[in-house]
């Protein structure tokens, strides 16, 4: 694989355009986990999914990265699907913890991968379910909605 600029712009399109899939499977990610732990948690418009796959591209060190990752999955498919089980979870983890962010939202994106991935089966490659799944659980985890994340820390400190 080839990477230049004009890859990473053509993967950021195909994220970008995959907002159809990716928003209401952010929602339903979110509402599930919302239930699991006794909250509410907003929802995602299509626009700030938007904004935030700008964002994410923005980033030049990033997008390489997210684009190589989004490509490699596009292309994966192992026949039978479990033989391949692990390079497609490791393959999805990566880019759901990128396109999270710092920590601890990359450990977040990454362990939400797992979930979302459970729910997604689209009769598509393993890897396109598996990407899917890292794109909801990345984006889901990025965007804001979750009380805890609306105010500082209560475990931070500051020199009085």
């Amino acid at each position: 694989m080839h990477l230049t600029p004009e890859v990473v712009a053509h993967e950021y399109e195909w994220v970008a355009d995959r907002g159809d899939r990716i928003v209401p499977l952010v929602n339903e990610v979110r509402a599930d986990l919302g239930d699991l732990f006794g909250t509410t948690v907003d929802t995602v418009e299509q626009s700030q999914y938007h904004d935030a796959v700008d964002e994410v591209f923005a980033d030049g060190d990033r997008a390489v990265n997210v684009a190589a990752l989004v490509r490699l999955l596009r292309k994966l498919d192992v026949e039978g699907d479990y033989p391949g089980f692990v390079v497609d979870e490791l393959l999805g983890r990566e880019p759901a913890g990128m396109i999270a962010g710092t920590q601890p939202f990359r450990l977040l994106g990454e362990a939400t991968f797992h979930y979302a991935d459970v729910h997604v089966h689209q009769g598509e490659t393993a890897g396109v379910d598996d990407l899917d799944a890292a794109l909801a659980a990345g984006f889901q985890t990025r965007l804001p909605g979750w009380d805890w994340t609306d105010s500082p820390s209560p475990f931070r400190v500051t020199r009085p």
